[in-house]
């Protein structure tokens, strides 16, 4: 029969006593508990010993129940007050008592007896009573002494003192289980050692010193059961949502997009809105819609050029051969600041700036909306925008790399594409996708922008463009039915999230 060293060891010890506390073999080895535990539990398979457990229920003192334990009860304390002065108000007994053990010392006053309370003045007096004068220790001062003394004391033991129901209620005292180990050596056990247990020094790992020494020979090597249970190990990683839109920006520059980068989640509305030719009585533009800021309220307009080529192609179209909005349009409703609500706003300011022809642009930015939080709604969310600008651009080629992006990059099984309405873009297309829980899940809108935008911004070429809300494609890829979970601090849900790829 093969015995490792800490049962050897273990055996041994346990020879010498025969049957002993758990505890006690622990010291006995000089082991480890867990090492200890796990010889004995080797040990029983092979029949050589037995570990035998009882459990008990035990009443055990309260941080309240040392620290009265030390300066005694309530009531006791408020008696000796009574006991000097015979009447007492509530402000007298404040002066020894805590505001919450004050509350209820009136009922336990009249409860034992020891004091009767009236009014004068507007003010309750309790007065010491015969009894109160005469008082001895209580069934409730005897449980407080015999747990002071003893820590840990059956319950048996408590309740017939006192109902240990009334220890809890007065948070004196809490219950609990302890369980005592004793291993008993068996027979075939102790034969074992009688004909003799050769204990040899463990190592774990073959050494050079070990080689060159010879001193391999003399020990004995630590046998290692590579398909036992262990206990899982949870290694540093990123937080999953993180990992996927990491992910997402790697695909798109891997695709041959240049990524857009703001410093700011704060946008004034002229690059919100008015940049992408979103008329300034449009309702979207409502505080039902957006969020505005509070302080500081406004901001500063582009170069005058710029502002001017937007202006006129609000109020009359411009140079584009449109009519326009047909407004007059207000520079300091332009100025207004705002938490971005698209990131349709960056690639308002990347065509201000200057474009390559033909070229292809992303960005990753969190936005703001007022909206419900459901399984499918956050107020605060990311967004992957980008356009694609070329001469011979058309919307076949904006449905393609949608679809593409659904498919190959989000995961999504089915696809579908319905039409819809933008201020900035013309035509214009919704896209969805299938769930297996949620059903067909919107998650972005398209289309080709709109001369009256593209050409005020200084670019006079075709420009196709989308709006993708991430957080919803993420759902399919990490396996969720509920979108606030990509924020979840849920510890379970962190460490086993995985993305499919």
């Amino acid at each position: 029969m093969e015995l490792s060293y800490q049962e050897k060891l273990t055996l041994i010890k346990l020879s010498e006593v025969g049957r002993t506390k758990f505890e006690e073999l622990v010291k006995r080895t000089g082991l480890d508990q867990v090492a200890v535990m796990r010889a004995v539990l080797g040990l029983q398979s092979k029949g050589l010993a037995k570990l035998h457990e009882k459990s008990e229920r035990v009443v055990k003192l309260t941080e309240t129940g040392r620290k009265y334990a030390e300066i005694g009860l309530p009531e006791w304390r408020a008696l000796r007050v009574l006991k000097e002065k015979k009447k007492a108000t509530l402000d007298d007994l404040g002066n020894v008592l805590s505001e919450d053990e004050l509350k209820p010392i009136v009922g336990l006053l009249r409860k034992e007896g020891w004091a009767s309370v009236r009014k004068e003045d507007g003010k309750l007096v309790l007065e010491i009573t015969e009894k109160g004068l005469s008082a001895e220790e209580r069934p409730i001062d005897a449980a407080l002494k015999l747990l002071t003394e003893k820590r840990t004391v059956p319950l048996d033991e408590i309740e017939g003192l006192i109902p240990v129901k009334e220890l809890k209620r007065r948070k004196i005292a809490e219950e609990d289980s302890v369980t005592e180990r004793f291993v008993e050596i068996a027979p075939e056990g102790a034969e074992l050692v009688k004909g003799g247990i050769e204990l040899r020094e463990e190592v774990s790992n073959l050494t050079p010193e070990l080689i060159k020494s010879g001193k391999w020979r003399e020990v004995e090597f630590k046998r290692f059961n590579i398909s036992a249970p262990v206990r899982r190990i949870y290694p540093g990683k990123k937080q999953p949502y993180r990992a996927f839109l990491d992910k997402i920006r790697k695909r798109l520059i891997e695709m041959g997009f240049i990524e857009m980068v703001s410093d700011s989640l704060i946008e004034t509305q002229f690059w919100n809105f008015d940049a992408l030719f979103q008329p300034q009585n449009h309702p979207a533009r409502d505080w039902t819609d957006t969020y505005q800021l509070k302080y500081p309220k406004s901001g500063h307009l582009p170069v005058e050029e710029l502002v001017a080529r937007v202006k006129a192609a609000h109020e009359h179209g411009g140079d584009t051969g449109s009519r326009g909005w047909g407004y007059v349009w207000s520079p300091e409703r332009a100025m207004l600041l705002m938490p971005r609500a698209h990131g349709t706003a960056l690639s308002g300011r990347q065509l201000a700036r200057g474009v390559e022809i033909p070229g292809k642009y992303f960005t990753i930015q969190r936005v703001f909306r007022p909206d419900v939080l459901d399984r499918t709604h956050l107020i605060e969310f990311n967004q992957v925008d980008g356009f694609v600008v070329g001469e011979d651009l058309h919307f076949r080629n904006l449905l393609g790399i949608l679809k593409r992006f659904a498919v190959e990059i989000a995961g999504a099984k089915k696809v579908k594409f319905l039409p819809d309405y933008y201020p900035f873009t013309e035509p214009s297309v919704q896209m969805s996708a299938y769930h297996p829980e949620l059903g067909w899940v919107e998650f972005g809108g398209a289309g080709i922008f709109r001369e009256e935008m593209t050409k005020a911004l200084g670019v006079d070429v075709p420009v196709i463009a989308w709006g993708i809300g991430i957080d919803r494609l993420a759902m399919f890829k990490l396996g969720i039915d509920d979108i606030r979970y990509l924020f979840s601090y849920d510890l379970r849900w962190l460490r086993e999230a995985r993305l499919v790829w």
